[in-house]
């Protein structure tokens, strides 16, 4: 999988990273979605929360989940607060990105000793 870099996710890290710092890890995960909120808000991103999306299958609407952040309509952010993140926790990721069509997103994982962040890439796309 390619790295992917770029401004915006490049400040919605720093402020995850901000986020961390301050608080630690051990809290609930609406805790940490909160105060991403606050530290977001500060940097100027504009950003839905707990975003009700679609989801479809052969282009028929079957359900809908909730993002925690959708960033610029752009970079679908979710959040955990767990000790260690699972595979499951990438492949949820990935399938949002392509349930929702978007390229880009972060998995940001509050609940380790150091935050954990992994940049997905919807995967049918070569380039972001």
């Amino acid at each position: 999988m390619e790295k992917i870099e770029d401004d915006l996710t490049y400040k919605i890290i720093g402020c995850a990273m901000k986020v961390h710092a301050t608080l630690g890890n051990g809290f609930q995960e609406v805790i940490y979605q909160r105060a991403l909120a606050i530290e977001m808000e500060k940097a100027q991103l504009g950003f839905a929360r707990e975003l009700e999306m679609p989801i479809f299958y052969d282009s028929i609407e079957i359900g809908s989940r909730r993002v925690d952040f959708l960033v610029e309509s752009r970079v679908l952010v979710e959040l955990k607060a767990l000790v260690k993140l699972e595979d499951v926790h990438l492949a949820q990721g990935l399938n949002y990105l392509v349930a929702y069509k978007l390229d880009k997103g972060l998995l940001l994982n509050f609940g380790a000793k150091s935050l954990e962040v992994k940049r997905l890439r919807h995967p049918l796309n070569k380039i972001v």
